[in-house]
């Protein structure tokens, strides 16, 4: 069986991260009840998980994906700064990350679910079945 690869983080952020899951967007709790509890093809997803200095929206361990839900912003291109920042650390750390933003996910929550099962069925079409390992 293949070993986790296990992210450190920032202890900082664990509280934070609390108050986050108590504070979800609308947009949030829409994508959260179609992935929790192993729904999307028995993967298991969490909320609000830090990895390294940063919270991720949700967090697939065993995928290594991240899906990031974005707001609304005046400050645009500082907070697409800030997204970049956090995206290209995390690809670094072999997280791959999907994101949409609220809109998307409140009035086209369907077409989100469906990119992520797209990521699923590609993860799972490269990586090897443990029982044929080594055949």
């Amino acid at each position: 069986m293949k070993k986790r690869k296990i992210i450190p983080y920032s202890p900082k952020l664990k509280e934070f991260a609390r108050e986050l899951r108590n504070n979800s967007t609308k947009a949030e709790i829409i994508l959260w009840q179609k992935i929790k509890r192993k729904q999307m093809y028995g993967y298991d997803f969490h909320r609000q998980k830090p990895l390294d200095n940063f919270i991720v929206d949700f967090f697939c361990q065993e995928l290594m994906l991240a899906i990031e839900v974005d707001g609304y912003s005046h400050s645009f291109i500082e907070i697409q700064k800030k997204y970049i920042k956090k995206e290209n650390k995390l690809n670094k750390l072999g997280v791959s990350v999907l994101r949409f933003s609220d809109y998307q996910v409140l009035k086209d929550t369907d077409n989100g679910i469906r990119s992520i099962e797209h990521f699923i069925i590609e993860f799972e079409k490269h990586t090897p079945n443990p029982s044929q390992e080594g055949n």
